[in-house]
């Protein structure tokens, strides 16, 4: 944990604030996982601390959302695209 936590502050993820009354306060939990080897066996505990989002408000709390994840449609597509053009492409 105090890997993750070191590479928050590294990052310059978050700052420590003071608390407003007025705004909703979003809470934290650890989220643990064991990566395993072939064999089954744990070769490494990871680690993640997440933010509590579900208890956010839409227009209070945020106004915008953004993810980095792609559906793996936008993706098949893009693949097919490029594919296509590369074979149309005379060398």
């Amino acid at each position: 944990m105090n890997e993750e936590l070191d590479q928050i502050k590294n990052n310059h993820t978050w700052e420590l604030v003071s608390r407003s009354y007025d705004k909703n306060v979003i809470g934290t939990k650890w989220v643990l996982k064991n990566k395993l080897n072939g064999n089954g066996e744990v070769i490494r505990n990871k680690e993640r601390l997440v933010c509590q989002g579900y208890v956010q408000h839409e227009g209070i709390d945020f106004e915008e959302t953004f993810a980095r994840v792609c559906r793996i449609q936008s993706i098949r597509m893009f693949l097919s695209k490029s594919i296509k053009w590369m074979l149309n492409m005379h060398f």
